[in-house]
């Protein structure tokens, strides 16, 4: 008999946070387009195709292989009360052994900033890699300049570690990034060490 393994999710008070469906391309196209100006200063260059259908299913199937492989939990932020697509978080290169760690990324349209969704999904988030996940630290980084990055990092018990020279592509240009991080309290996550 073949069982289809439940998919993983994540509540919080105003939100559903779960991996993309095909169904939520037409949402998700429309936030990113209307956010396009918001987003673009923070975020790497944006393909030709990147807000096409076909991408977007690219985007629907890497989810759903990276997370059961265990390398990534990308999540779309849905609000409750409306079911729209309100941004995204992913828990990305997730590593195991001795690190027991994951990178955070993150956006949210720009109709939606500055209400507290992005610190409740990074609430979210964190409580399940420290809990079920069993990560022991979590790392983030984002440009200087995004104070608004910043805050709500800060805001989510992640500590400032220091600076990466070039560290990603952002708007066409190799940037220097500030690197945070939020460890377990115990420190006591799985090594799978032998």
């Amino acid at each position: 008999m073949f069982l289809r393994r439940r998919k993983p999710q994540v509540e919080t008070e105003r939100m559903t946070l779960r991996l993309p469906l095909h169904s939520d391309f037409r949402d998700w196209a429309s936030l990113r387009a209307e956010s396009r100006d918001f987003l673009t200063p923070w975020e790497p260059s944006w393909s030709a195709e990147h807000l096409g259908r076909k991408a977007f299913a690219n985007r629907v199937y890497w989810a759903a292989r990276a997370e059961a492989a265990g390398t990534a939990l990308p999540f779309f932020l849905i609000e409750r009360a409306t079911g729209r697509v309100l941004g995204a978080i992913t828990l990305d290169n997730i590593r195991r052994g001795p690190a027991q760690a994951g990178t955070l990324g993150y956006w949210v349209g720009a109709r939606y900033a500055r209400q507290g969704f992005m610190r409740e999904a990074i609430a979210a988030v964190v409580d399940h890699a420290f809990g079920p996940m069993d990560l022991s630290r979590i790392e983030a980084a984002c440009l200087p300049e995004n104070a608004a990055s910043r805050g709500v990092l800060e805001k989510s018990g992640f500590k400032y570690e220091g600076v990466s020279q070039a560290y990603l592509q952002i708007n066409g240009r190799w940037r220097n990034h500030v690197l945070y991080a939020n460890l377990r309290p115990d420190r006591r996550g799985r090594t799978d060490i032998g």
